[in-house]
């Protein structure tokens, strides 16, 4: 099995990325995904988060009111670390899980694991390699106002948030380009990924 850890700043490009990878037939495991399912109703990580943060963090379904938690965490440094604490654990376990599924049905796979916060949480010396997608943070700007309703102000504080290109590139194995059209990022996935298939057929041999 070939373990890849996709990677990119918001709105950067890496879910055309991931898409790309998934048609070719990688088998994709996306954090964001694991991250819901974590602190879904009856989880564990719901009880904490409530434990953590109180009762108004949930909706009147019982489920996470991930708005409301957000403007809770977003600008407080420490109340994000909390969270933090609490899910990624979890992300992680459940990572582990698809994980070892993929690997029983087939040791050939390539497992793309989709992380935005990869280098934020330390995970890049985890696979055998890690892609980052680029863009300009100009380019990635009006992709969130344009395409996303944000007020400038919110775009640029989101990015913030985040780790700098300049941290995700000093990980990346291999860095993709976001900032042109689909069609551009999605050629140079299926470059890497004949990298990919071949480096497994290796590996196996």
């Amino acid at each position: 099995m070939f373990r890849v850890g996709l990677t990119g700043g918001i709105a950067a490009g890496k879910s055309v990325a991931l898409d790309r990878f998934a048609e070719l037939g990688a088998c994709v495991i996306d954090a964001d995904v694991l991250a819901r399912e974590a602190v879904s109703p009856g989880t564990v990580g719901l009880e904490e988060v409530v434990e953590a943060f109180g009762d108004g963090v949930l909706a009147p379904d019982g489920s996470l009111d991930r708005a409301r938690l957000g403007t809770i965490v977003f600008g407080d440094d420490e109340a994000r670390r909390r969270l933090n604490g609490i899910v990624h654990p979890e992300v992680r376990r459940l990572s582990a899980e698809r994980e070892a599924l993929v690997a029983a049905r087939d040791p050939r796979a390539v497992v793309v694991h989709d992380i935005p916060l990869l280098v934020e949480t330390g995970q890049a010396e985890s696979f055998h390699l890690v892609a980052v997608v680029v863009a300009p943070e100009d380019v990635r700007l009006q992709r969130l106002v344009t395409s996303r309703g944000m007020s400038e102000d919110e775009a640029r504080a989101r990015i913030a948030a985040q780790a700098t290109d300049v941290e995700r590139v000093s990980v990346a194995d291999v860095t993709l380009d976001g900032s042109g059209t689909p069609e551009a990022l999605r050629a140079e996935v299926d470059a890497l990924w004949e990298r990919v298939v071949r480096e497994t057929a290796e590996e196996l041999a």
